[in-house]
């Protein structure tokens, strides 16, 4: 099978295009015909190591100390199910799937991967799309995870930065699924697209400083991990949380937001934003336009 590989750490031109054995599901496993998968930020810095110097150790213990440890980069991805393990009961071959690799040793820039059953993966509706599910995985799960650690309300009014990137655009949709009133801060290039995804405020930041307009939020999340709670407080209301994507742990992918998620896509209240799709063979230049952070949403990788 064709896999894309990190041969060490660096820029897009270290991926390889190579081929591998196809692997052999465990006996709780599902081996997956990977459809589409997407290229993240997260993606980005695996592969440049790029990585704040106060993580350098840990992440190189973590990620592999002289070239990644899991060449195979890829956190999420859609696809179908090709062939299950005898103990397996929650999925049969041809079932429509989604879900996440990161706790699978990544690996889903593939033309197969194999998951346990028991991780975060789920069915896909019929009314979605394999380049729409591969989206929710990471970005989806993120909003959803800091959203609800800032205890998000109806009627709050909440601000988020990036809101035109992945984490940002999901964000803006989830915190309106929730009842808040949106605000949301990003480029002049991408304040139309804001105001489509149902922000009630948009703030161009190349304009406006939200820390220094006057207005105060219940909540304040940077999705992009360009702010400090020191810069942010004097805009924060009392007992206001701030969150930061960057500074506030990792999230947890657990089924029952999937679930939520992929049935607010199914049902048309969630949107995800893809701004490119490229095909597998072209994944250095998907990696190159991601290294320029200005991407619109999610990147996609369609194999199929």
């Amino acid at each position: 099978m064709k896999v894309v590989a990190a041969t060490k750490y660096g820029s897009p031109e270290v991926l390889r295009l190579i081929e591998i054995d196809k692997p052999v599901p465990k006996d709780n496993e599902i081996l997956i015909k990977v459809y589409a998968t997407t290229i993240n930020a997260g993606d980005s810095r695996m592969r440049s190591f790029n990585v704040p110097f106060v993580l350098w150790l840990p992440a190189r213990i973590a990620l592999g100390l002289r070239k990644p440890e899991n060449p195979i980069l890829g956190m999420e991805l859609a696809g179908i199910v090709e062939s299950v393990g005898k103990h397996v009961t929650r999925f049969k071959p041809g079932d429509r799937v989604f879900g996440a690799t990161s706790h699978a040793n990544f690996g889903a820039h593939a033309e197969y991967k194999c998951l346990s059953e028991d991780g975060p993966v789920l069915n896909i509706p019929d009314n979605v799309t394999y380049e729409k599910a591969a989206t929710l995985s990471i970005g989806a799960t993120t909003a959803l995870y800091f959203l609800k650690k800032g205890h998000i309300q109806s009627g709050q009014q909440v601000l988020i930065n990036g809101a035109s990137g992945s984490v940002g655009t999901f964000s803006v949709q989830l915190a309106k699924y929730y009842g808040a009133e949106v605000t949301g801060v990003c480029s002049t290039a991408n304040v139309e697209l804001v105001k489509s995804l149902g922000a009630d405020n948009v703030i161009d930041y190349t304009q406006v400083d939200f820390t220094r307009n006057g207005e105060a939020y219940d909540i304040i999340f940077d999705t992009v991990g360009k702010s400090s709670l020191s810069q942010c407080k004097s805009s924060l209301k009392k007992n206001g949380s701030y969150l930061n994507t960057l500074r506030g742990g990792t999230a947890v992918i657990r089924n029952e937001d999937l679930d939520l998620l992929i049935d607010l896509v199914a049902t048309n209240r969630l949107t995800p934003v893809i701004d490119r799709c490229y095909p597998l063979e072209q994944v250095v230049e998907a990696h190159r336009y991601v290294d320029q952070g200005h991407k619109k949403g999610n990147v996609v990788i369609t194999l199929a």
